[in-house]
């Protein structure tokens, strides 16, 4: 049984193709640029080279006819014809309080989903379009949505509830949702492996650091708070918005400049963050590491920033949990940014956190779990690559199968111990024999031999 997996964001879609009998990828890539021109596909199988394709996709659903054509051409492709794909799983950012877990989409789901657009306005509107694309281009199998806020229902009312009118709450749900929850739900079960514990006995500071980011404490096996808020505003710095700040100086701004709501919205999501910070002139992390490398005030400036606001995080958060077995590191810059890590961490001696400076600079991985925890720490320390795709195919296969139920009555294929994931066991081994040292922080499971 194959199932197509879908992330559709508002200029691209990532994809994965998943023999679910066999346990293995069989295709996984992004189309880039839908919308906006110059679109290309990224196309990789396990044991092939990843193929670059230029192709123009005005619509998601020419990205997602792409993609199956790809998939079935006669030398890229992996499967013959697009009926063996038997169900997709589509990401949703935000499932507002009526979903507690992913569900299969109804008319009244997606309803449901349109109506909380305004919640998620940078993500919701792309990810029904490609629902709806993919629902046409494939109307005869099953199609599941697996939310983002479904992980934090479990939050408490007193870390959801903000201190608003009660009026608010009741009447327009205005309260901290959380986001990032298929990251943080694989991320922390694979945690609990490492730990040779109980999930639901396993506590963990979890930071998902892309140029989305948001953290979440993680209390016997349930996320009790997190950053990210009624919108994926709130919280750490990122990219391009602006995360915690005085909601007093957008009112002063929007007097200053005559500037209407809609305005504000699209300052605070797309022209803050690190983007602000540094004047407009960089997002993406690796471009501040060299800008601040060279000497750039601001690019230096936004490192410490984020960094700072990530310290305070874990910090807080490892007082909400009061006993912390790990923290964690996943996604883009949490995977592959030691500086950030490093500086995120640097003072927490005295919690008991000890990071190995050398061992963290050597961890730039996206294929390995490894454990960056310094001599005498009494908290582990690993950066997990995170695996949201996977947990999207188990969801949709469970829902077919009749067997889905929340996590917490629910045991996933990665959490057991000898679980591997093939197409990163095959690039890990690529990347030992150029970097041997690699191999020898890799997290181990106890009473299993890698």
């Amino acid at each position: 049984m194959d199932i197509l997996t879908l992330n559709c964001g508002s200029s691209s879609v990532k994809y994965q193709l998943y023999r679910w009998s066999e346990k293995r990828i069989l295709a996984k890539g992004i189309v880039e640029r839908v919308t906006i021109g110059g679109s290309f596909i990224k196309h990789e199988v396990p044991g092939r080279e990843t193929v670059k394709i230029a192709s123009e996709c005005p619509t998601h659903k020419e990205a997602i006819e792409l993609i199956l054509k790809t998939l079935v051409d006669q030398e890229l492709g992996v499967i013959k014809d697009v009926k063996e794909v038997k169900a997709v799983g589509h990401r949703v950012v935000h499932g507002g309080e009526k979903f507690n877990k992913s569900v299969l989409i109804t008319d009244e789901a997606l309803r449901t989903f349109e109506e909380l657009q305004d919640l998620a306005p940078l993500h919701n509107p792309p990810n029904i379009l490609g629902i709806k694309a993919a629902m046409n281009v494939l109307p005869d199998v099953p199609h599941v949505a697996i939310m983002d806020t479904a992980w934090h229902q479990t939050i408490p009312e007193h870390a959801f509830i903000y201190a608003l009118p009660r009026e608010w709450y009741e009447k327009y749900h205005i309260r901290r949702y959380g986001f990032h929850g298929t990251s943080f739900l694989y991320v922390a079960k694979r945690a609990a492996v490492l730990l040779g514990k109980n999930p639901f006995e396993t506590n963990v500071v979890i930071a998902h650091l892309g140029n989305g980011a948001s953290i979440d404490a993680v209390k016997n096996g349930i996320s009790v708070d997190t950053s990210m808020g009624f919108t994926p505003l709130e919280g750490l710095v990122m990219g391009t918005r602006a995360g915690d700040h005085d909601a007093a100086i957008d009112l002063y701004m929007m007097d200053k400049l005559g500037l209407s709501s809609k305005e504000m919205n699209d300052i605070l999501n797309k022209k803050s963050g690190v983007f602000g910070i540094t004047n407009g002139k960089y997002t993406d992390r690796r471009d501040i590491e060299i800008a601040a490398e060279q000497g750039d005030p601001l690019a230096q400036l936004a490192i410490d920033i984020e960094t700072y606001r990530l310290k305070k995080y874990i910090s807080a958060y490892m007082g909400v949990l009061g006993r912390v077995d790990a923290i964690v590191f996943t996604a883009g810059v949490g995977e592959m940014g030691p500086i950030f890590r490093e500086k995120a961490l640097i003072g927490l001696e005295n919690f008991g956190v000890v990071i190995d400076k050398k061992k963290n600079n050597l961890s730039l991985t996206r294929n390995a779990e490894t454990d960056i925890t310094g001599e005498g720490s009494k908290v582990r320390v690993f950066v997990i690559p995170t695996d949201e795709e996977l947990v999207m195919t188990e969801d949709t296969v469970a829902i077919m199968e009749g067997r889905y139920d929340v996590h917490t009555n629910f045991t996933y294929s990665f959490q057991d111990p000898k679980y591997k994931n093939l197409l990163r066991e095959e690039n890990f081994a690529k990347e030992v024999e150029k970097k041997p040292d690699l191999a020898n922080i890799r997290a181990k499971i106890p009473g299993v031999d890698f």
